[in-house]
C-alpha cells in the first residue's frame, strides 16, 4: 500500500471540494444546535425537511423548553427515533435556560452537559455557531480516516478525532470535517463508493473497492 502524505491529501480534498460547508439549515445558534441534535441517525436533508415548520412552532429556547412534548414530537415526526429525539431538544432547550442562563455555551466541556449533546454535536456547535476550530467525527469523516489511513479500522471517534487534530493543521479543522463529510456522502459511500472516480485509490484501505 502507498503511503500519501496527509498535506497531500488534503491538497485532494481541495480540488474535489472547494466549497464543502455544513448541510443543515440554520439562522442562529439554536436553531443549529436543534438541528445537529436532530441530526444524529439520520440525513441532514431529513432534518431540512422538518425543522422549518419545528421552528415555526417554537422559534427559540424558551418555546421549546416549555412546549407540549406531544406538538414536539408530531413536528419532527418523520424523523427515526422522534420520541428520543424530542426529548433531547427540550431536554437542551431546558438545560441552556437552567444551567447556563439561556445562553448556548461554547466549551465541550459545559456543551456534553446538556441533553442530547454529545462530543460530535459539541465539535459541530463550537464551529457553526462560535467559529471555533473543531473537527466532529461522523460516521462519515470516521469511514473516510479509516480508508484513507489516517485512523486504523479499531479506532473510536475520539482517537479518530485526536489523530486528525494532530495531522490536520489547527487552521483547517473546520474545513476539512467538511470536506470529509462530503467525500463520504457524495463519493465515498459506506455502500458501492464511487471508486472509479476516487483519487486516492491506490492507498486505500477498503477492501471491498467499487472499481
Amino acid at each position: 500500500m502507498k503511503h500519501m502524505e496527509t498535506e497531500t491529501i488534503l491538497q485532494e480534498l481541495d480540488q474535489l471540494y472547494p466549497n464543502a460547508h455544513c448541510e443543515l439549515q440554520h439562522r442562529n445558534a439554536y436553531e443549529m444546535a436543534v438541528a445537529v441534535i436532530l441530526s444524529a441517525q439520520t440525513t441532514d436533508a431529513s432534518v431540512n425537511r422538518v425543522t422549518p415548520i419545528l421552528f415555526a412552532h417554537f422559534p427559540d429556547l424558551q418555546s421549546l423548553a416549555s412546549g407540549r412534548i406531544q406538538d414536539i414530537e408530531k413536528d419532527i415526526s418523520s424523523l427515526g427515533l422522534y420520541h428520543n429525539k424530542a426529548k433531547a431538544i427540550q431536554g437542551f432547550a431546558s438545560g441552556v435556560i437552567q444551567d447556563f442562563g439561556g445562553k448556548i455555551p461554547e466549551t465541550i466541556e459545559e456543551l456534553t452537559q446538556l441533553p442530547g449533546v454529545g462530543r460530535k454535536c459539541a465539535n459541530v456547535i463550537q464551529s457553526e455557531c462560535f467559529g471555533i476550530p473543531a473537527l466532529a467525527v461522523d460516521t462519515h469523516v470516521s469511514r473516510v480516516s479509516k480508508r484513507l489511513g489516517l485512523a486504523y479500522q479499531k479506532d473510536d471517534p475520539s482517537t479518530i478525532e485526536r489523530k486528525l487534530k494532530h495531522k490536520v493543521p489547527r487552521e483547517r479543522w473546520t474545513k476539512t470535517h467538511h470536506q470529509m463529510i462530503f467525500f463520504g456522502r457524495y463519493l465515498c459511500h459506506a455502500q458501492r463508493p464511487e471508486c472509479c472516480r476516487c483519487p486516492f485509490t491506490e492507498i486505500c484501505h477498503e477492501k471491498n473497492k467499487n472499481l
